[in-house]
């Protein structure tokens, strides 16, 4: 069938451990970047960048980042939406003092000041875990909110404490601001997301991930063997706080336009925990199943009643929508605790062997 394996042979330890040892999935992922790049941007509306497209890949990017944390490394994390909040505000402050700066350079710039953050709360982490480091990262995200709100100065002391997205021109075209065009903010949300998607596995795929993947599964036994756990737990802090503060400068500059601090409250840290779950703790691939299914199914529950004509309110749907998230992340924990990604990994070796049984 498609997915038939038979004469792709490998020669050599390189070889069996290149990015897509199966050319299906090359193939695959070359269709998948097709239509992301050419085709999408070609057909979509200005509803479907910013409901959909945007959001979506915005979402991926923040929960790749607490996959790192959590599903490499096995540290929970409940503040993952505070440090989107220090990536935003860093951003915003960049570009407020540098206003010659790239749009581009102060997004990336901004995770560092994130990773910081990030490292600093997770120093608990060397002595608890567990429970304990979320409660711990749940007091981050308390402490950083209540930042945000205090300091007049990360917003310039507007009086409205809020900070709002100036026009920001790259190359003479403007990427972020009010008068930015929907399509050119996608493809620099797609261009940055791709970027640190490829980091996120060749980082999984190395000897850094790996020294994660031993802290996870048994610490004691890790540093038995000569890893050092300091410099592991740090390391997860610090990259997984880097890419979810350049998610969340994407939020804020590529997507919502302005910022309160109430916007990075418990119940996003929740949403982006509840992607990681559903897609997948440890795959990659899941942020983005499990970003698709979190993002897309409320755009879906509101359109259908309109498209059918049926008499439901708009609290009605939104009521439906808590029930379904809540189900299917019930449904997962107790089916498939290792979410959307798993199940494509078994659709993916039933058709490598079909038709025989599995």
């Amino acid at each position: 069938m498609l997915y038939r394996t038979s004469g792709q042979f490998k020669t050599s330890y390189t070889a069996d451990m290149a990015l897509f040892p199966v050319r299906q999935d090359a193939i695959l992922l070359a269709i998948i970047l097709a239509f992301a790049w050419v085709i999408l941007p070609l057909t979509a509306s200005e509803f479907a960048f910013q409901t959909l497209l945007i959001p979506i890949l915005i979402y991926s990017l923040t929960a790749m980042g607490l996959n790192i944390l959590t599903g490499y490394a096995g540290q929970l994390s409940l503040g993952t939406a505070a440090f989107m909040g220090v990536g935003a505000y860093a951003c915003y402050k960049l570009v407020t003092i540098m206003p010659w700066m790239n749009p581009v350079v102060a997004i990336l710039m901004s995770g560092f000041f994130s990773a910081g953050v990030g490292v600093m709360f997770g120093i608990p982490s060397l002595r608890i875990k567990g429970f304990y480091l979320a409660i711990a990262t749940l007091a981050a995200q308390f402490f950083l909110v209540w930042l945000f709100e205090k300091w007049a100065w990360l917003y310039n002391y507007n009086a409205s404490g809020a900070i709002q997205v100036p026009n920001l021109d790259m190359f003479g075209v403007t990427v972020a601001g009010p008068t930015a065009d929907s399509m050119t903010q996608y493809y620099v949300v797609l261009a940055i997301v791709s970027l640190m998607t490829m980091l996120c596995i060749n980082l999984t795929r190395g000897t850094l991930g790996r020294t994660w993947k031993a802290t996870r599964d048994m610490d004691i036994a890790a540093e038995l063997i000569g890893i050092n756990l300091m410099k592991s737990k740090l390391t997860a802090f610090a990259i997984s706080s880097y890419i979810i503060g350049v998610s969340g400068a994407l939020f804020v500059f590529m997507w919502r336009g302005a910022a309160e601090p109430n916007l990075f409250d418990i119940p996003l840290s929740f949403r982006i925990l509840f992607i990681a779950i559903i897609g997948g703790l440890g795959s990659i691939l899941g942020n983005y199943l499990g970003a698709i299914l979190i993002v897309g199914l409320p755009v879906i529950l509101n359109t259908l009643p309109q498209t059918f004509g049926l008499p439901i309110s708009s609290a009605t749907v939104e009521h439906l929508n808590i029930m379904i998230v809540g189900s299917l992340i019930i449904f997962f924990l107790i089916i498939e605790p290792h979410g959307l990604a798993r199940l494509w990994a078994l659709i993916r070796e039933k058709l490598m062997i079909w038709p025989f049984p599995h």
